[in-house]
């Protein structure tokens, strides 16, 4: 079958067409033939050796799939890795089915994005009503959910950083009550600002660097900020505990692998998010689809953020 395999870490030049072997579900795993993959930031990084847990050659990139299963299931599907490619295999556990009304690239949106956006709100930072919610790159796939929960569930202003006009008006039609630039430099005036002149109770950051100084030195008593990624690949200044004790602060990390050993970590949340989607009321945002043979522009366009919303993978083109 036809697959993305690298042979050497690096950037989106490493990310080629091979022929490789169909792989075979073992027990407890299903088959799929996958219609389209996800392309995740994560991907990039671990392309390029740079992710959380470290990563062993060959590897097929992609981490979740949708597609049919042989008995003619539509599911989405958690795969660890394989997802490039014209066929992958997952765990039962994590392939669900898909239900009418929600659409391929929405499944793939809400499978990861989804229920990372639905953890950084309700497990991470326990978002109550009325609270203000800073989301940082708010047209991305996490972002352009997590705007629309938090104002489904109460939030009482939503502030979304974006990095181009065209952005900040995607966040706003999405429900964000203010969009910002997210350029590191007099961010905290431009939170602080957006939010009344007052400082805000939650941030979702995913930057790191100088942006999640900023964020946190915006963050009010009793403030809660969770940090879920390093878009920048850099690191954040050290935050010394008595600037902590000082306003009863809270900073929390989210990694969507650490719920992977219980299915219904992610199950749960993803019945939900299907419904909201179903009914309406939630809209993952697709923000484009890419040929296999495009990957490596995909991966570009990702790490240059020319993106919004969720990027999709054709294995058949």
């Amino acid at each position: 079958m036809r697959a993305i395999q690298i042979t050497e870490f690096g950037g989106p030049e490493v990310l080629k067409i091979s022929d490789v072997p169909e792989p075979v579900a073992g027990d407890g795993q299903v088959l799929i033939t996958v219609d389209r993959a996800g392309i995740n930031y994560a991907d990039t990084h671990q392309v390029e050796n740079s992710y959380l847990s470290k990563t062993e050659l060959p590897l097929i990139p992609g981490g979740e799939v949708v597609g049919h299963t042989a008995d003619g299931r539509r599911v989405v599907a958690l795969v660890g890795s394989g997802g490039y490619a014209e066929q992958a295999v997952a765990h039962a556990p994590y392939a669900w089915d898909v239900p009418e009304g929600v659409t391929d690239g929405q499944a793939l949106a809400l499978v990861l994005q989804g229920t990372t956006a639905w953890h950084l709100l309700k497990t991470s930072t326990h978002l109550q009503p009325g609270e203000s919610v800073l989301v940082h790159a708010g047209a991305g796939g996490v972002g352009s959910l997590a705007v629309q929960l938090a104002k489904l569930w109460g939030a009482g202003r939503v502030i979304a950083t974006a990095s181009s006009d065209e952005k900040r008006r995607q966040v706003l039609e999405l429900g964000a009550d203010a969009a910002i630039d997210g350029t590191p430099e007099g961010l905290e005036d431009r939170i602080r600002e957006a939010n009344g002149g007052k400082p805000v109770d939650i941030v979702l950051e995913m930057v790191g660097g100088p942006t999640f100084d900023a964020s946190f030195a915006a963050l009010a008593r009793f403030g809660r900020l969770v940090t879920f990624g390093a878009a920048s690949r850099q690191q954040a200044a050290p935050v010394d505990p008595g600037r902590l004790m000082k306003g009863s602060k809270t900073i929390a990390g989210f990694w969507l692998a650490d719920c992977f050993a219980n299915p219904q970590l992610l199950g749960g949340p993803l019945d939900e998010l299907f419904g909201l989607t179903a009914s309406g009321e939630l809209r993952p945002i697709v923000g484009g689809e890419y040929a296999l043979s495009d990957v490596a522009t995909a991966h570009e366009d990702l790490r240059a953020r020319r993106t919004v919303g969720k990027l999709l993978l054709d294995p058949t083109r």
